[in-house]
């Protein structure tokens, strides 16, 4: 988005320095159409009428009648006109000029015109001797493409400070910004935002308590409360600052980018967004939540990162009216939530197939089985897991007792869930399973087999059923042959002290 402070603001320094230009002197008396002297008036007052008119230095005042003083001070009434050179114009319906002072008053449906910009007031001031200038009543600026409202102005030239005060608008075909009080220091060209205020454009809407914006490289700060929202996103954190032409925003400080539509918050120490790549970036405590009706996701990795893809079309171009959406979390990545949990170095989520994918020694766990393989995918449907891919050396172990595992070992494996609940496994290649045959609830022996491919059946955390679809080797061993050494697969392990068992553990070694 594009900040046009720069036009507006150095029309409204320069209708201000050019008035400031005027030397205190006496005012000369050009014309009247009559000069009378009522004593009424006070002594040695000028009543002059009709087609007044008086010069000092090079700015000329017109009005219908005048009043003036002894002192070299003036009351102008009816159509007053202030004009210096080319420049500047001034209109108005009273006027009053004190020399002792040096304070110039105009009241009335007051306009001020230099070039293409105007100011409308009922009331201004003008100090001559330190020329600052104010506006206490409001105003209305105008400027181009631009229009300020403001209750109060204001203009410092040691300072080189303007101000705008009270419920100010600045409109411009780009944005409108809404905020209490705006500041602009003209020789650095940075606009200050204090109090409430709000930006809206076609992109985003930004808000923040405090900040600035400098107009000759486009970079900004927002601080206290910010908050940039765009395209259903809204990011948040102590300080963010903006830099329009390289397109990056660097959120600070209590870091949260909500995703509404995907029901996905993401908070952090640091963000870093790349408009042009389309790319954010948490760092520091970086946390994913995800939010599934009652039950919520937590993700927590060294960093999680979000890029938006698009489809190429048929010249190779990306095509912006398709996006989906990748998240990348790296390294030491952990997820929690009730149903499942699991750890890994690395993870992507792809939103054109809702798939996500652990990688470097990935680890899961649903309910009472833990779930090994040198990769996992899981697919995901309306916020449930409905499918999962365990990819080379699959290995399932869910625990009977302290020596006891049920079992299951196979190239690759296929699970299958309903309402995010394991219900069953399809095996293929060197498929081996171990696993505690029951008859209501007492075991009755060790069912031992190896079939390269084969499809288990889950019910209530148990193996309910396999079924062999290749020719087994299967054995039924009673309960009083079991040892633990001979009941283990080749690669068991079983990593129970691993599992994180709150949010908590996630930050934890």
């Amino acid at each position: 988005m594009k900040f046009y402070f720069l036009p507006i603001i150095y029309c409204v320094l320069f209708i201000f320095s050019a008035v400031a230009q005027t030397q205190p002197r006496k005012i000369e008396l050009l014309h009247a159409n009559s000069l009378e002297h009522d004593d009424r008036l006070g002594k040695d007052v000028k009543r002059l009428l009709g087609n007044v008119s008086f010069q000092d230095g090079n700015t000329l005042l017109y009005c219908d009648s005048a009043y003036m003083y002894p002192d070299n001070s003036v009351d102008a009434f009816s159509r007053v006109r202030i004009v210096q050179g080319d420049s500047l114009t001034i209109h108005g319906d009273f006027l009053k000029y004190n020399p002792n002072t040096r304070i110039t008053e105009i009241h009335k449906n007051i306009k001020l015109i230099q070039k293409s910009t105007t100011l409308v007031t009922e009331l201004l001031y003008y100090d001559m001797a330190t020329h600052k200038a104010n506006y206490p009543n409001g105003g209305t600026i105008t400027s181009k493409d631009n229009v300020l409202v403001s209750d109060m102005g204001y203009y410092n030239p040691k300072a080189k400070m303007f101000s705008f005060k009270k419920n100010v608008v600045l409109t411009n075909p780009q944005y409108v910004m809404y905020c209490d009080t705006l500041n602009y220091n003209s020789s650095n060209n940075t606009a200050y935002f204090v109090g409430p205020t709000r930006i809206k454009n076609k992109e985003n809407i930004i808000y923040c308590e405090s900040g600035w914006y400098n107009t000759n490289n486009d970079n900004a700060q927002f601080s206290k409360n910010a908050s940039i929202i765009t395209q259903g996103r809204k990011m948040t954190g102590d300080s963010i600052h903006y830099d329009k032409v390289k397109k990056i925003g660097i959120a600070i400080g209590n870091v949260s980018i909500l995703d509404s539509a995907q029901s996905i918050l993401v908070t952090g120490d640091k963000a870093i967004n790349l408009g042009k790549q389309e790319t954010s970036t948490v760092t520091g405590h970086a946390l994913l939540k995800q939010f599934y009706g009652s039950d919520t996701l937590f993700l927590h990795a060294d960093t999680l990162r979000t890029v938006d893809e698009h489809p190429l079309n048929k010249k190779h171009e990306p095509d912006t009216s398709v996006t989906w959406r990748m998240m990348y979390a790296y390294h030491k990545v952990k997820f929690y939530r009730t149903d499942i949990q699991g750890r890994c170095d690395s993870l992507v989520y792809s939103g054109k197939d809702s798939i996500m994918r652990l990688y470097i020694h990935p680890i899961m766990w649903s309910e009472e089985n833990q779930l090994i393989a040198k990769k996992i995918e899981l697919k995901t449907s309306g916020g449930e897991i409905s499918k999962m891919f365990l990819k080379e050396s699959a290995f399932i172990i869910s625990k009977e007792d302290s020596i006891k595992y049920n079992q299951i070992k196979g190239k690759e494996m296929t699970g299958y869930f309903k309402k995010n609940k394991l219900s069953k496994i399809h095996v293929e290649g060197n498929g081996q399973t171990v696993y505690f045959a029951k008859d209501k609830q007492k075991k009755i022996g060790i069912n031992k087999a190896d079939c390269s491919n084969m499809m288990i059946y889950i019910k209530e955390n148990a193996i309910q059923k396999v079924t062999f679809l290749k020719k087994p080797d299967a054995t039924l061993f009673p309960m009083r042959d079991f040892t633990p050494k001979e009941f283990m697969l080749k690669d068991f392990i079983w990593r129970e002290n691993e599992r994180p068992l709150s949010v908590g553990d996630l930050f934890c070694e």
